[in-house]
């Protein structure tokens, strides 16, 4: 959470501001799952479960409409590639990659 300069409450941040600041910190392969697991953008990597830590994720719900849930994951591969990959969540949510994320063992959260 930031705090709101013109006044003292709190303000999540949105999706969009999460992905930029990640961007930032190094995390730039947008990662999709398929069939056979994890894949970098141009399909020429693909990751099982054991093969990557998710080092943080976010999850985010939309003001106006509560249907508008998403969460989103930052990765990191054994082979060192570092980015995102972003779902919905709850009903709406992908089950490749809620099946995925399922199976990977090495998940954890940072507080901040």
């Amino acid at each position: 959470m930031k705090s709101n300069e013109s006044d003292s409450t709190l303000k999540m941040k949105t999706l969009s501001e999460s992905v930029n600041e990640s961007l930032k910190k190094g995390y730039t392969e947008n990662f999709k799952v398929l069939t056979r697991g994890l894949c970098t953008e141009d399909e020429k990597s693909v990751y099982v479960p054991q093969d990557i830590t998710i080092v943080n994720f976010y999850r985010f719900e939309g003001y106006s409409d509560p249907q508008d849930n998403s969460i989103l994951y930052l990765i990191e591969t054994i082979d060192g590639k570092k980015g995102t990959l972003i779902d919905a969540y709850g009903v709406d949510a992908d089950t490749k990659i809620s099946n995925f994320i399922r199976d990977v063992e090495d998940i954890h959260k940072m507080n901040k």
